[in-house]
């Protein structure tokens, strides 16, 4: 699959000068995709790892003037559009979906974070706003927040990139708008969205209707309720879900395109005998679906996840490049190296990510092959 992939590599259009080029576009993004799978974090380490394992690395590209500077890769990424290493992303999903079928609604999860290492005293720090696909662990596109923007306006630039069609949009409190509830819709798609202070009333109002009990109880008499039960960090967590379509009430319902449903999540944490109470609200154009609504409202967390892996594992929030550009670029290969490491398993156990990436740094010849031909 990967030679395949390196074939369409070919037609990436390198936008700089022909006669200034020493070192291909192709060969740059191999060696940043292969030295971050393998534990690399930073552009002089990648030089590093392309001399020690030349070798290599020529199986798969020619290197005909030897190995880039690590200037000479920062410096391409900070001119390389963020769209193209997101097609070669988008690529090399449909490589590996081509011959799957149609599956369940998808959960397409929008969240944004901010590269903290990124910022300087002349500009703020990178804030990027991604689509992650929960079923398939891949994100689907990103957009970078303008440094006198928002969330807001970012989140349906990043739709209209995007093929929704079909599938449930989940977004937390911040993407709980009006435009955006539109822009979800004539995407043909359905939506979760999370209630909070930014839209005051309507949570009161929503937060009051659910929290009745004699709701609750009719809800779960009609089956439109769901309980689970987990444990883990050395604690239990149990939730609750009700889902209703019985929204007439709500004074603002035709402010929301396609509106149909509401519905809250309440988490009990039980932890050393003390218990712990959390809700949270929601407004959907789904129509009442209890697995469906729990579902969506569960694995939102997926890109939170996501994101934590970019600080933890991949330590982005310490890496230094300035250059936005650059930055976004390696955010890209970095999220392209989870979806790689999270459907791979190394010597057949179950490593976690962090263990994976140390043990490809040991012998890349022999599992960095096992990787990238999965």
């Amino acid at each position: 699959m990967m030679n395949e992939l390196l074939e369409w590599l070919e037609y990436i259009e390198d936008v700089r000068k022909e006669r200034k080029v020493k070192h291909k576009l192709k060969d740059i993004i191999v060696i940043v995709l292969f030295a971050t799978l393998a534990n690399v974090d930073d552009w002089v380490e990648m030089e590093y790892f392309a001399h020690y394992n030349e070798e290599y690395l020529k199986r798969y590209i020619k290197l005909e003037n030897g190995i880039p500077s690590y200037d000479t890769i920062c410096r391409v990424f900070s001119i390389l559009q963020p769209d193209i290493l997101q097609q070669l992303y988008k690529k090399w999903q449909e490589l590996l979906n081509k011959n799957e079928g149609e599956a369940l609604k998808k959960l397409i999860c929008i969240d944004g974070k901010t590269m903290r290492g990124n910022r300087s005293k002349e500009s703020k720090a990178n804030h990027i706003v991604t689509a992650w696909s929960k079923e398939d662990g891949f994100s689907l596109g990103q957009k970078a927040v303008d440094e006198k923007s928002n969330e807001i306006t970012a989140i349906p630039e990043l739709l209209k990139k995007i093929n929704i069609k079909g599938q449930v949009v989940t977004i937390d409190a911040m993407g709980t708008q009006t435009s955006i509830a539109e822009s979800i819709r004539k995407g043909r798609a359905d939506y979760v969205l999370a209630l909070k202070g930014n839209q005051k009333v309507l949570h009161e109002e929503v937060s009051l209707f659910l929290n009745d009990e004699e709701e609750k109880k009719k809800l779960k008499q009609k089956g439109l309720y769901k309980k689970t039960r987990e444990k883990s960090h050395g604690q239990i967590e149990i939730r609750e879900y009700y889902h209703t379509e019985g929204i007439k009430w709500i004074a603002c319902r035709n402010d929301w395109k396609g509106l149909k449903s509401i519905g809250m999540e309440e988490k009990t944490i039980i932890k050393e005998g003390e218990k712990k109470k959390e809700y949270r609200y929601y407004i959907s154009s789904l129509k009442e679906d209890i697995d469906l609504f729990s579902r969506a409202v569960r694995g939102h967390w997926s890109v939170e996840s996501m994101h934590w892996y970019l600080d933890v594992i991949f330590k982005e929030d310490a890496n230094r490049t300035l250059d936005k550009r650059a930055a976004e670029n390696l955010n890209i290969i970095r999220k392209w190296c989870l979806s790689i490491l999270k459907m791979v398993e190394i010597f057949r156990l179950k490593l976690s990510m962090k263990k994976k990436r140390f043990v490809i740094s040991m012998n890349p010849s022999e599992f960095l092959e096992q990787v990238l031909n999965f």
